[in-house]
């Protein structure tokens, strides 16, 4: 079988540093994809977690740090 990991992790990252510069999202779009991934997290029964508070601390400094991108882009 053919290994098809990365094996230049720096050229991959400065690929995607570039790919982000010039392609711009609006929070609308990012916002559709990160609920596409949890969907497809769910389908794998990867989320949610059995006890459904944890990591809730992390959710909320989440929450707030988008918040906060969005008030200021608002500005």
């Amino acid at each position: 079988m053919k290994n098809n990991m990365i094996k230049d992790t720096l050229l991959f990252d400065n690929f995607n540093k570039e790919y982000l510069k010039k392609t711009r999202m609006s929070y609308l779009e990012k916002l559709k994809i990160l609920e596409g991934l949890w969907q497809e997290a769910v389908a794998l029964k990867v989320l949610p977690g059995k006890n459904k508070l944890e990591g809730i601390e992390s959710d909320i400094r989440i929450a707030a740090i988008l918040n906060s991108k969005r008030e200021n882009k608002n500005v």
